[in-house]
Parts: structure tokens; C-alpha cells; sequence
């Protein structure tokens, strides 16, 4: 063989084997966010959008994970996520009423460790987060990308931000959070199923009273909200969320501000309303006013005429969306007997609780009625 010819083939095999090595690099460039490869297997990873734009890359299948933050664990629970959660605040370690996931899963919750005290203002507790090692730390309430990515460098752990959107209730935000956990948990069927009920539910109810002229519905007053602590009958709220879902005329929208407020007691002498709710988490307060001042309530027509009711208190470290959808269906049944006339509002309350929490749920409705007073009238 002449020099040349040896050359030349010298030459192509050094270009083959460049060749080859550019391809099995860009080959492990494409899959570098899609699988890596352990001394356990293959390690599948998923990215996800969480609520405030962060691209958070995690690792698959899920088996450990927590929630911190107002209302996070509870939507994990929504998903049947429960038996994966390792560790739970301590705002959540004892028995708070109104709140129903905690009053089902307690016996679950007291003996899991404890990652932080929780709360609203509460700052995350990294060292904690990190003993219980989840794969997943779900959070609400860290709405700066900053404060995410410092918790999520200080653990090593993939922070993802929730959100139940500004009413807290029904909401893009609370579907887009539910469909973020069912993903990243394999758990997409069961979101599915959760938000397509919430959904379902609100299209029911807005079909049953969006036809009923104005001039035909009652004018009505919510009370003794709890709204960053307890207050009497001056708490109400415009856009009240089961209200706005059977096209009530509420009172307090003519304020022309979303969200809770405190009135002048004059105020509500003006509206005097043809029906009132009373958050029953607050009654007390309400009854305890009521022997200070009965000439200002017996002045209200509502209660003159005993149009007065209890309704079931739903935010309670965040919105309990579950009670929301329930207490809708009994405003509409006090409000439009005969477009509700087929409904039993305590029967839907128990099919709601199931929905959410299984048969665990069928229970709720009771307790809750035991502890409030449930869906009933309210007599002075």
C-alpha cells in the first residue's frame, strides 16, 4: 500500500471517529433533561411551571413530599397525596375545626415529623426540610422567586409555588396548582377528576339561578366573616365566593371593592337586607352583641322576620374549597327553593366530602354540624 493511500485512510478514520464522539455528545446534550443514568437505573426527571414562572426540574417517580404555607398540604390531600407526605407544620398538628383535611388525616398528621411552625408569616425552616429529605417541597405563600430559589438552594430540594389566586377560592390558579401536583406525583387522572368536579359543580349551579331576573331576588347580607381573626357582624364581603356562584344579590358589591371589609353598622341598617348569613365560626360574637345592642339587630328586617342562617365558616388557613362548594349549594336552597328543590344541601355536603377526601369524607358534614351548627336557621 503507497504512502498516500495510508495517509488517506489515516485521515478518514481520525474524521470517523470525530464523527462519532459530536453524535454521542449531542445525544447526551438532547436527553441531559430527560433522563440520567444511576447506579439504581434510570432516573426519569420532569420540569414543571410552578405558580410564579419558576422551571423546576424534578426527579420521578415521586414517593416523599410536603406542603408548607397556607393551604398547601391541603391541596396534596385533594390529590390523594397523604400517604406521601413525610412531615407537616406544627399550625397542623392538632385538631382545628373548619379545617377538614386536618380533621380527617389528624391521626396521620400528629405522628409525622415537624418541619416548621407555619402560618402565613412564618419563615420556612431549611434545616427541618431537609431531615425529613422529601422529594418535593410544595409551598404557598412564597410569592418572590427570590425567596423560592434561596429556600430551594439552602435544601437542595425542588421548591414548587402553589397559589389559590386572589379570592382563594375558584380560581385558574387553584386548577393550574392541582393539575402541578397530580403531575409531578403521577397522580394526573385523580387532578383531573378533581378540578372537572369544582368545574362541574359551578356550570350546576350557575345554570340553576342565571335566568332569574333581578327584581326577583332577595337581597342579602353575609356576616361575622373571619377575615386575619374573629369579628362580629360589621365582617361581610363583596364577590363572596358562594354567593357570586348562584348570582346572589349581595349587598356589599355596591362597595365597589372586592374581598373583606369592615362596615358602619349604619351601613347595614341602610342595606337592611332581605336575608342574612352568619358565619357560624363567629356566632358567638354575634350572640354576645346581640344582648349589648338588641335594638340595632331587631331593626334589621332579616331578623324581624327570622330570614336569618348559619353557614358553615370555609377559610381556615386558606380557602377549604370543599366547604365552599357545600355552603353554595345551601345559599341557593334558602334563597331559590324552587330551583334548588331537588337539592338536599346536607346530602351534597357528604357527596362533596367524599369527592375531596374518599370516605373518610362522609363523616365531615356531621362533625362540622356538631362543632357549628351546620346548615340550619338562626334564631336570636
Amino acid at each position: 500500500m503507497s504512502k498516500q493511500l495510508k495517509k488517506f485512510n489515516g485521515i478518514v478514520a481520525i474524521l470517523l471517529a470525530i464523527v462519532i464522539s459530536l453524535t454521542a455528545c449531542s445525544k447526551a446534550s438532547q436527553n441531559q433533561f430527560q433522563t440520567s443514568q444511576t447506579s439504581k437505573g434510570t432516573v426519569q426527571t420532569i420540569t414543571v411551571t410552578d405558580l410564579i414562572g419558576r422551571h423546576v426540574e424534578i426527579k420521578t417517580p415521586v414517593h416523599k413530599v410536603v406542603g408548607i404555607g397556607p393551604g398547601a398540604l391541603r391541596l396534596i390531600t385533594y390529590i390523594d397525596g397523604i400517604d406521601r407526605v413525610v412531615g407537616v407544620e406544627n399550625i397542623d398538628k392538632k385538631v382545628v375545626n373548619g379545617r377538614a383535611y386536618n380533621m380527617i388525616f389528624q391521626e396521620k398528621l400528629v405522628q409525622l415529623p415537624t418541619i416548621g411552625q407555619g402560618g402565613p408569616d412564618s419563615t420556612p425552616d431549611a434545616e427541618k426540610l431537609v431531615e425529613v429529605n422529601p422529594d418535593v417541597i410544595f409551598v404557598i405563600s412564597l410569592l418572590d422567586k427570590a425567596k423560592a430559589d434561596n429556600l430551594q438552594a439552602k435544601t437542595g430540594i425542588p421548591v414548587v409555588v402553589l397559589s389559590y389566586g386572589k379570592l382563594g377560592t375558584f380560581e385558574e390558579d387553584v386548577y393550574t396548582s392541582l393539575e402541578i401536583i397530580g403531575k409531578i406525583m403521577g397522580k394526573e387522572d385523580r387532578a383531573k377528576e378533581v378540578v372537572d368536579y369544582i368545574k362541574g359543580v359551578q356550570k350546576e349551579l350557575q345554570d340553576r339561578t342565571k335566568n332569574i331576573p333581578e327584581d326577583k331576588k332577595p337581597s342579602v347580607y353575609i356576616g361575622a366573616l373571619g377575615f386575619k381573626g374573629d369579628h362580629g357582624i360589621e365582617s361581610t364581603q363583596s364577590n363572596y365566593p358562594p354567593f357570586m356562584d348562584v348570582n346572589v344579590k349581595n349587598v356589599a358589591d355596591t362597595l365597589g371593592q372586592k374581598g373583606s371589609v369592615m362596615i358602619e353598622r349604619e351601613k347595614l341598617l341602610a342595606w337592611n337586607p332581605d336575608i342574612m348569613f352568619i358565619d357560624e365560626g363567629n356566632f358567638d360574637l354575634v350572640k354576645q352583641d346581640y344582648q349589648k345592642n338588641p335594638i340595632f339587630y331587631k331593626s334589621l328586617k332579616a331578623i324581624k322576620n327570622g330570614n336569618v342562617y348559619g353557614i358553615l365558616p370555609y377559610n381556615q388557613y386558606n380557602t377549604n374549597i370543599d366547604t365552599a362548594l357545600a355552603d353554595s349549594y345551601w345559599v341557593g336552597k334558602v334563597l331559590y327553593p324552587e330551583q334548588f328543590k331537588d337539592i338536599d344541601p346536607v346530602e351534597k355536603a357528604k357527596e362533596i366530602y367524599t369527592l375531596f377526601f374518599g370516605e373518610a369524607g362522609k363523616s365531615v358534614y356531621d362533625k362540622m354540624k356538631e362543632v357549628y351548627g351546620g346548615f340550619e336557621k338562626i334564631k336570636f
